[in-house]
């Protein structure tokens, strides 16, 4: 019987694929190099001076670039374009003309200015699909700028984020801008995906404020199902208890218990069955009522524990808990369980690596995030038709 042969190398997911990305700072330069790592072909047009997020620094990478910058950009090629000169805004024109993609995070009308903005874009190559992303839409709040710490402040994300007795606090990272980014990417996807059937690309529109308002899923359900406005409860649950943080022998340790089963796991681990069993913490909406009075009687049960003991009972329990990790010990935890959150790329770069997992068609890492205008000769070549797109990789 002969061998089974084994399966010729599939293409990437998007190879082939044109994105041409005008974006800076965060969530477009986030959705392009998602679409980079699926295989497609990014050419990121930046101006004169770079991305701002060039920059953003300390902290710098070992070759002294801002690692803000770097956390972006990869699967890219960077060419430089002053779209306010005649002979590079005819480059960003041929450009546009020829990509699949195109994402774009100007002030609403900034394009426009320069004659290459969506009614041209959509004469010029009606396959395009172009996405936008803004602060605030491109109606009444078109002129306002779209900041991530602005729109967590006035989205409500900063009402509902910190200790009840403090003020309104900031999430860790830029959350917003990360999300909307996301949303963008489904978005390009999905009318990449309708092109297959059409041959017309079409416009997609992803707001910073949009995107936060729909990612507060069940606080925004909240309000506007049954009036209800949240504020800070710390790391505590509105709906379900007990569902934070608590002080274990050595740090902060955190239960997530979801439904009554994993209630009654975690209190005979703790050797206290008779809390399952009171009347007051029966259920899910019982616990909600009682809050107070459940947590005190919770709370030195953990502190008599370290955090590692702790884990290691609940979780063989089936009852969801860990330590609050810092980002170093979050980065071993993940290696320990064989996720690989580091990929190790040329020169001896590394960055965090793609969450997304494909089994037929894995993401890749072909390109460390470019310097400022690192492609300009081949790329400006191959826009004025003197070089092939091979050679302008």
């Amino acid at each position: 019987m002969p061998a089974e042969q084994p399966s010729p190398p599939r293409r990437p997911p998007l190879e082939g694929i044109l994105v041409a990305d005008f974006s800076r700072v965060l969530a477009g330069p986030f959705a392009a190099m998602v679409l980079g790592d699926l295989g497609a072909e990014v050419v990121k047009v930046e101006r004169p001076g770079g991305d701002d997020t060039r920059s953003w620094g300390p902290p710098w990478g070992v070759d002294g670039t801002s690692t803000y910058y770097q956390a972006v950009n990869r699967n890219k090629r960077s060419v430089v374009l002053d779209l306010a000169e005649p002979g590079d805004r005819d480059l960003a024109a041929a450009l546009i003309e020829r990509a699949d993609v195109l994402i774009e995070n100007f002030r609403p009308g900034t394009l426009e200015r320069f004659g290459i903005g969506e009614e041209w874009a959509r004469a010029a190559n009606p396959r395009l699909v172009s996405c936008s992303l803004t602060g605030f839409g491109s109606g009444a709040g078109a002129a306002l700028p779209g900041y991530d710490l602005l729109i967590q402040a006035v989205g409500g994300l900063m009402s509902v984020t910190g200790q009840p007795d403090g003020p309104p606090t900031k999430v860790g990272v830029a959350l917003v801008d990360v999300i909307a980014g996301l949303f963008a990417t489904v978005a390009i996807l999905a009318a990449l995906g309708e092109r297959e059937r059409s041959g017309l690309g079409q416009r997609a529109e992803v707001s910073l404020l949009g995107a936060l308002l729909a990612a507060l899923v069940n606080q925004a359900s909240g309000f506007i199902g049954a009036g209800v406005v949240p504020g800070r409860m710390g790391n505590r649950h509105p709906s379900i208890v007990p569902y934070e943080s608590f002080a274990a022998a050595d740090g902060e340790f955190v239960v997530a218990v979801g439904n009554d089963r994993q209630f009654v796991a975690l209190c005979r681990e703790l050797g206290y069955d008779s809390i399952a069993q009171d009347p007051r913490f029966a259920g899910n909406a019982e616990r909600v009522a009682h809050r107070e009075e459940l947590t005190g009687l919770l709370a030195p049960l953990f502190a008599a524990h370290p955090r590692a003991e702790l884990a290691g009972r609940l979780n063989a329990a089936g009852v969801p808990c860990g330590p609050v990790n810092d980002i170093s010990e979050a980065f071993a935890m993940a290696a320990s369980l064989g996720l690989a959150p580091i990929v190790e790329l040329a020169e001896g770069a590394r960055q965090v690596a793609s969450p997304i997992s494909l089994t037929a068609t894995p993401v890749g890492y072909r390109r460390l995030p470019p310097a400022l205008g690192a492609d300009d000769g081949a790329v400006r070549a191959w826009l004025r038709g003197e070089a092939p797109p091979a050679e302008a990789g």
